[in-house]
């Protein structure tokens, strides 16, 4: 059997929990930060906290016809030092309006840079390896998510100091970025134009191709990319306001890094569970466990304030209950986070999987870029929506949000996602 991991894939590994620790170890914390530093309504940092995340979606679209164009490995270093130098403006922004046009721009690069470095992983994995090696992946960018916030909470707890956050990021970026500039790949026909996909230009009208739309989006897979819509946009929701919701719904506050903490144990222990699965294919089996079990999860989370005021109604002499309560209430507020990262963890890789299994060879940047821009889609109407909706109806009510779109999510893969992957799947070894 081949070996999966090779010097090359286990240095884009480490990249890319590199540009993931750097951005998630601020998420958390710029709600805040908008608040207090620069007095901004929830309305206005929802606003504020999408521009990244429509950037990105801008962008990559573009960035698979690009890393499917051009050479990977020189658009990997061009995409990943923009992102890394853009962390310096944010020590540099003063006012809101330029910390927002920063933010904003800073997505661009990110964007592009999780497309390029997500399709030189799969070049670097040996072909017999590949549905396992991209779930690995997708371990590194999951544990980001979840590792990143814990120690940003942390730090900020003991420092309050902000400045020191933005200094993080840009380090491990920079680190991030010396990493990938040691990886070597292998020379690869470039793509120049394929029938299927490009239109000839009529004969008297010159010469030359005009692009389709499935340079830039994976029309075979569009289903697959809707579903996970859903789900990213549950995860835009609990990363970006899980702290503040913490601190203004919950009353805790030192607890939010343990949650984000407990998170990564639970993606952690799905690729002790779901690793034989993607050995052997059944990636719908595992989209199907993850997801179930993160609906388990968000439905848990969203319970506990019903649970909090449960407890304060009861008997103030009865001590024995109430202490009882308050640490059944903590047990389901924690126990929440290692269901969601379970889940996510068998699901995300899962979606990878078969968005790549029903693209032809030459569309693998084409397909990373559609489940990203699916995610940031999702992402962005949830940090969006979730500002509006918490300026009006408070954060309780995003939350029963996430729920009732978490379970759509799940109800849409059932009833019509999975056959849709099946009829498409290019790939016999998957299922």
């Amino acid at each position: 059997m081949e070996k999966l991991w090779n010097s090359n894939y286990c240095k884009v590994m480490v990249a890319n929990f590199s540009l993931f620790f750097a951005f998630y170890v601020l998420t958390p914390l710029l709600p805040l930060y908008l608040s207090e530093h620069f007095g901004a309504t929830k309305d206005v940092i929802g606003l504020v906290l999408s521009g990244y995340t429509i950037t990105a979606l801008l962008f990559r679209p573009f960035s698979g016809y690009i890393v499917d164009t051009f050479p990977r490995k020189k658009v990997l270093m061009v995409c990943f030092t923009a992102f890394a130098v853009f962390f310096a403006g944010y020590l540099a922004a003063s006012t809101l309006l330029l910390f927002t046009i920063v933010r904003t721009l800073h997505g661009g690069p990110f964007g592009a840079l999780t497309v390029a470095n997500s399709t030189v992983a799969i070049d670097v994995l040996p072909s017999s390896r590949r549905t396992e090696g991209i779930g690995y992946y997708g371990l590194s960018n999951n544990l980001a998510m979840a590792l990143a916030p814990t120690i940003g909470i942390y730090v900020f707890r003991y420092t309050h100091s902000f400045e020191l956050l933005f200094w993080i990021a840009l380090i491990v970026a920079f680190a991030g970025l010396a990493v990938d500039a040691s990886v070597k790949t292998n020379p690869r026909p470039l793509l120049k134009g394929r029938g299927e996909e490009t239109t000839p230009i009529p004969s008297g009208r010159g010469r030359g191709w005009v692009c389709s739309l499935d340079r830039f989006f994976l029309v075979r897979g569009w289903l697959l990319g809707v579903n996970m819509v859903a789900f990213g946009f549950c995860f835009g929701v609990l990363s970006n306001y899980l702290a503040i919701y913490g601190k203004e719904q919950l009353g805790i506050t030192g607890g939010t890094g343990t949650y984000f903490m407990l998170c990564s144990v639970g993606l952690m222990l799905s690729r002790l569970q779901g690793a034989k699965a993607l050995r052997e294919g059944r990636v719908t089996h595992n989209a199907a466990s993850g997801m179930l079990i993160s609906l388990v999860g968000y439905t848990l989370f969203i319970l506990v304030p019903t649970l909090i005021q449960l407890a304060n109604a009861t008997d103030g002499g009865s001590q024995f209950f109430t202490l009882h309560s308050s640490l059944f209430i903590s047990s389901s507020y924690y126990l929440s986070a290692l269901l969601i990262g379970l889940g996510n963890g068998h699901m995300w890789p899962a979606f990878q999987n078969m968005t790549i299994s029903v693209a032809p060879n030459n569309q693998r940047g084409t397909a990373n870029s559609t489940i990203l821009v699916s995610w940031d889609v999702g992402m962005g109407l949830g940090i969006l929506l979730g500002g509006f909706i918490a300026e009006f109806m408070g954060y309780g009510a995003v939350f029963w949000t996430v729920a009732a779109v978490n379970a759509l999510g799940v109800l849409t893969f059932f009833t019509a996602t999975r056959q849709f992957f099946l009829r498409r799947n290019l790939n016999k070894n998957v299922r």
